[in-house]
């Protein structure tokens, strides 16, 4: 085992809560309601009741969030997962989609034990699996680099957040943590061949890493090993096998307990690729700048990186999973619409004749110039012959621009009020706003399911 790991392996184990910064609770705990708001709207989604339909028949004790289902642990964590990524409403930056990953497996592990678990060793785990998850990518090259050669790193990277928080959860030691993340190594995978048909394999990674994670953490709980050799410079190790020409290991233990991970992840105001989230910025601001209706725009032309474009350059906007990750699409949301809410994007609106109309004047250039980690920049024009330009560099809802509480809390509602009545909505918010107060996390349970006994409760809209 190289230092490194086992730098990385005893930063999971000694953490205590004690050591986190303020801010960076407070920030988890934003990222910890902002997940659960989007696993709720999301459970509501065709995928989500397509994947609990794989699982008819299979009883378990542990709830499937936003339904009355109950399954085992493992399937709880790999469908509530499914259900945080399924409206691409999660949070983004870490793995990449770390929430959807982390928490449906945290809770998972949570449901395996008999004593209590409190909301700082909560925050504490959920912390840990971001911090790991993002340092695997990290290790890899970076995300532009990884998620380039054709690997989804939400999935790939994902696992070993999962499996890390999960070993927390669980109470594993270092040797048996080293394990878990052997384990999870082998149990990575995501392909980003989705991207090609808009099909929903996209929407599973975050389910299926949650499950790996947790059980490769139950695995080496009861003593399976796993490499310990896992991120060396070794014939099937990860990084030689997923990042052979871009790997930088240094990046498992640089900064460890200093540089958090976390505090770079973003929330989500728009129901798209995060990708796409600066262009539907600058649009508005140009809008402002030159004081015009989407009337009176005559063309929008996008100069982005060639990685951005593989990414998000599509124009097949049949399916939510295509049209989600269409940047041409999310700005003709913008013109037609004025938002990019998740309303933007059902069926009826992708439909819409203007909507198609407005797409054929999109028009997007890959400029070499622009690095692939780079914003792209956008260009308004106007009926009337005027013209602007802008990049923003920094798009809102990412930690130098972060959502307000008070915005937090408008998308957590809208999301969670697709299928609960705000009462039970507004309980499980004062719940998450202190959950490091809390003796137990398994109360939150509570406010999380479904009631079969009172459908007052529950309003299933279809997504």
């Amino acid at each position: 085992m190289s230092e490194r790991l086992q730098r990385l392996v005893q930063f999971c184990v000694d953490l205590r809560f004690e050591d986190l910064p303020p801010a960076l609770v407070a920030q988890a705990k934003r990222h910890i309601l902002d997940t659960f708001g989007a696993a709720l709207a999301g459970a509501d989604s065709g995928v989500a009741e397509q994947a609990r339909k794989a699982f008819a028949g299979e009883a378990g004790e542990v709830s499937v969030w936003g339904t009355d289902l109950q399954v085992c642990a493992t399937q709880a964590a790999l469908l509530n997962g499914v259900a945080a990524h399924a409206l691409e409403l999660d949070d983004t930056g870490g793995c990449d989609h770390s929430g959807a990953v982390v928490l449906p497996a945290v809770m998972a592990a949570v449901s395996l034990l008999a004593r209590p678990v409190s909301g700082r060793e909560f925050i504490s785990a959920v912390v840990i699996g971001y911090e790991v998850g993002r340092r695997v990518l990290e290790a890899c090259g970076g995300y532009s680099a990884h998620n380039g050669a054709g690997w989804h790193s939400t999935a790939t990277c994902g696992v070993f957040g999962a499996a890390a928080a999960s070993a927390r959860i669980l109470g594993l030691d270092a040797r048996q943590t080293l394990a878990a993340l052997g384990i999870a190594g082998s149990f990575s995978g995501g392909l980003w061949a989705f991207i090609h048909d808009g099909s929903q394999s996209k929407k599973l990674h975050s389910g299926r890493a949650a499950e790996g994670g947790l059980l490769a953490a139950r695995f080496a709980q009861q003593g399976i090993s796993g490499p310990a050799q896992l991120f060396d410079e070794v014939w099937g190790g990860f990084l030689t096998t997923l990042a052979p020409a871009t790997s930088m290991p240094e990046a498992l233990d640089a900064g460890l307990g200093v540089v958090w991970k976390l505090a770079r992840c973003s929330i989500k105001p728009y129901a798209s690729c995060r990708g796409t989230h600066s262009a539907i910025d600058a649009l508005g601001l140009l809008l402002d700048q030159l004081n015009v209706r989407s009337d009176q725009v005559e063309s929008v032309q996008v100069a982005l990186s060639g990685f951005l474009h593989n990414m998000c350059g599509g124009q097949d906007v049949s399916t939510l999973a295509a049209a989600q990750m269409s940047l041409p699409y999310a700005l003709a949301a913008r013109l037609v619409q004025g938002h990019c809410r998740l309303q933007a994007y059902d069926d009826l609106q992708r439909n819409d004749p203007r909507m198609t109309q407005w797409l054929s004047r999109i028009q997007l250039e890959v400029d070499p110039r622009l690095s692939e980690d780079g914003e792209p920049l956008v260009t308004l024009r106007t009926v009337d012959g005027r013209q602007a330009s802008l990049c923003v560099e920094i798009p809102w809802g990412a930690p130098g621009n972060p959502l307000s509480d008070v915005a937090l809390e408008e998308k957590f509602f809208s999301l969670t009020t697709r299928v609960m009545l705000r009462e039970q909505a507004e309980g499980l918010l004062r719940q998450l706003w202190r959950v490091e107060e809390l003796q137990s996390v398994h109360t939150l349970d509570r406010w999380l399911v479904r009631d079969g006994s009172d459908g007052t409760l529950w309003r299933t809209p279809k997504i």
